[in-house]
């Protein structure tokens, strides 16, 4: 199969939705699907250095276009990406467009229709009711004009939970909703290695001696990063062998009321902030962590959850992370409510069971192995675009 993803930008400080398109995409091309990337060069409010408007193969054998655009803003508007899609759009058997709300989203999906060739939308949560709530008066116009029908005349709409499409269907929208996990490489680091636990204290010397317990994600608002504070911030106050380690991009300078929070809990020189972490340093903090924490308001998957499962680490998530009710299930993770004292004392008590620890990890382990490896997702997503390339008038492609 011809297979082009359309996503808004492939920027690493965007998180997960770039990583993980990446990484499917790859994965496809191991399968001997011929795959294609269309994205632009939006950077926050920077632009990527790399060369636009032209086809180049990269290392894993994906063809990418990084197109153009104009303007200050995250939407996108790109005539280069236009042209390019009118013209080449028909030569391929499947269309998987990412992102809701984005001047790529609306182009891809308008010549999809106009030349007949099947298309699957991933909303990356936007249709979460307290995204979707969000900026209502505006989003209304937008969507009565471009984005319902976007919906409706999709082939799929994928989402990456359970949870996250019965949250989608909620709102009443039309739409035929798929649901495919993502996955992860799970070479990961194991939380037993001590080489990798040695370079981290030694990175970080503040940690030395200390129980770490690990935030990874962008410091943003909907991170529950407040209920996170104020729950270490009681932790620490019993507890003088603790220490918060937060990595991730802070390009929205909510780093300023995280570290005013932490000044009011007294605990400052107690956190670490160490940007976003890759490579080497990302795989000694994966390994250092005794716990892994991530409070979400909102988070339709949780890649980072999954990395932390799959190094072994014991988690404690939110149930507004749409894969908790599978955690849940296989025992692999602690599920609480956005409330900061119930956090707090899960993480008291992972601290102090050894055994609490181990049966996260062990379960962790397996969950990630069994569902959330890129060989599984890219089997079922093969699936989904046989099934719907074939719908296509006059093709050869027959459903899996």
């Amino acid at each position: 199969m011809r297979i082009l993803h359309v996503i808004p930008s492939l920027a690493a400080r965007f998180g997960g939705p770039p990583k993980a398109a990446q990484e499917l995409c790859r994965e496809l091309v191991r399968r001997g699907e011929e795959v294609c990337i269309y994205t632009t060069d939006i950077d926050g409010r920077e632009r990527l250095q790399v060369p636009v408007d032209s086809a180049r193969r990269d290392k894993d054998g994906i063809e990418c276009w990084y197109f153009s655009t104009r303007g200050s803003g995250l939407y996108g508007v790109s005539v280069a990406l236009v042209n390019t899609v009118r013209r080449n759009i028909r030569n391929f058997d499947v269309v998987h467009i990412h992102s809701l709300y984005r001047f790529s989203t609306a182009v891809a999906a308008f010549y999809c229709r106009k030349y007949g060739v099947p298309y699957i939308m991933r909303p990356h949560g936007t249709l979460d009711p307290y995204i979707y709530q969000r900026h209502r008066m505006r989003k209304t116009i937008y969507e009565r004009l471009i984005e319902n029908r976007n919906l409706e005349r999709a082939a799929a709409v994928h989402f990456t939970a359970a949870e996250e499409m019965s949250l989608a269907q909620s709102l009443g929208l039309k739409f035929r909703g798929v649901v495919v996990p993502l996955g992860i490489d799970v070479s990961l680091p194991s939380s037993s290695d001590d080489v990798l636990r040695a370079q981290f204290a030694h990175q970080w010397p503040e940690t030395s001696g200390k129980r770490t317990i690990l935030f990874f994600g962008r410091i943003t608002q909907k991170k529950g990063l407040d209920l996170l504070v104020k729950a270490f911030g009681q932790i620490a106050r019993e507890h003088g062998d603790v220490h918060l380690f937060l990595a991730g991009p802070d390009d929205e300078d909510y780093g300023r009321k995280v570290r005013a929070w932490l000044a009011d809990e007294g605990v400052t020189n107690r956190a670490t902030f160490a940007g976003m972490l890759t490579g080497a340093s990302k795989e000694a903090a994966l390994a250092a962590a005794d716990v892994f924490v991530l409070p979400s308001y909102t988070e339709n998957f949780g890649l980072a959850v999954i990395e932390a499962l799959a190094a072994g680490i014991p988690c404690i998530i939110s149930n507004r992370v749409n894969i908790w009710r599978e955690l849940s299930s296989a025992g692999a993770a602690i599920v609480v409510k956005c409330d900061a004292h119930e956090l707090a004392s899960a993480i008291v008590a992972l601290l102090n069971s050894p055994d609490l620890r181990s049966r996260l990890s062990d379960a962790g382990r397996k969950l990630v192995a069994d569902q959330y490896t890129w060989a599984t997702a890219a089997d079922r997503m093969i699936a989904l675009y046989r099934e719907v390339a074939a719908s296509r008038p006059n093709s050869s492609l027959q459903t899996a």
